[in-house]
């Protein structure tokens, strides 16, 4: 069977954003769906061929904001394979505030349907079969519990045996972990099933301690990462294919609107550049130049048609 198909796995929130600068009152808030998987794949989905599949995998309560986030998917071209549909969950929330372009984030997802994704592991097996390209990052493992994360393991690691692509964004964050060892010892066997790592610098430099990117990125090619593309915003980010390190500028933007999903979407750009057979350098250039479109706009989900023209060049 041909491997054409994507998958992301991860969590997908309801996302409240404000316009403007918030004081505490008044404010015109917008609902929307995101989270850092998703807004990878819906750059995904807006730059590959449309022949390709792409399905978010995730479990979901049967509530109407559950119901509302499938039926965006699917008005979007995005399918959720085999997973769940939990009675009596639902999804997370959580709310931007700007102060300028930059954004600080308030959550409520303790309970969140996503975290039982790998309740059933033969579904999440199968919605990961025949895949051409398998894509999750740290936050989808610092959401599930240790038991869960080894039936997550199992399945990645079944489907890169058989022939699927892995990429990997460690994506730290803090209060998600019960412990800085948990998430080290998380992310590394995450990266041994790790065929593409798309980490941002700030991020590993907090988890690791590394003193430049350079060092992320030679760090994880010695833990047999064979790709490493090292995310620095405005800074260039550093390749790292077969031993070789590099490094891209990245798209300066004089007045950013909103930062909210630019590494994501980098992420997806840079996936879709590398499917369509294009190489390590050039991939980076055109998620440079989506990242750039994407902080032009308000909330994680660009149309498809700023992604598409950006990503073209």
């Amino acid at each position: 069977m041909a491997r054409t198909g994507i998958v992301s796995i991860g969590e997908c929130m309801l996302e409240l954003s404000g316009r403007g600068n918030h004081s505490g009152g008044g404010e015109d808030w917008r609902l929307g769906f995101a989270g850092d998987t998703l807004n990878t794949l819906w750059a995904l989905r807006a730059l590959v061929d449309p022949e390709r599949t792409t399905n978010y995998i995730s479990a979901f309560g049967d509530d109407p904001f559950s119901r509302d986030q499938i039926a965006f998917f699917k008005a979007n071209g995005i399918g959720i394979g085999d997973s769940p549909v939990i009675p009596g969950a639902r999804p997370g929330l959580y709310a931007i505030t700007l102060t300028g372009a930059e954004r600080s984030f308030t959550y409520w997802r303790n309970d969140s349907a996503a975290r039982q994704l790998a309740s059933d592991p033969a579904k999440l097996a199968k919605s990961l079969e025949n895949q051409a390209l398998v894509y999750f990052s740290g936050i989808t493992l610092a959401i599930l519990e240790p038991a869960a994360r080894k039936v997550l393991f199992a399945a990645v690691d079944a489907a890169r045996t058989a022939g699927s692509l892995v990429a990997f964004d460690a994506n730290y964050r803090p209060r998600l972990w019960r412990s800085v060892d948990e998430a080290r010892e998380a992310t590394a066997e995450a990266l041994s099933l790790t065929d593409m790592a798309l980490p941002t610098f700030p991020d590993e430099q907090s988890l690791h301690g590394d003193a430049t990117p350079e060092a992320t990125a030679q760090r994880l090619a010695a833990a047999g990462v064979k790709e490493v593309a090292v995310k620095n915003g405005e800074l260039p980010a550093t390749l790292c294919c077969e031993g070789k390190v590099e490094t891209v500028a990245a798209v300066h933007v004089e007045v950013p609107v909103d930062t909210t999903g630019a590494g994501d979407s980098f992420n997806g750009s840079y996936l879709a550049a590398r499917l369509a057979g294009l190489p390590p350098l050039e991939a980076t250039r055109r998620a440079h130049a989506v990242a750039a479109a994407v902080v032009q706009v308000r909330g994680a989900l660009a149309p498809f048609e700023t992604l598409r023209a950006a990503f073209a060049g």
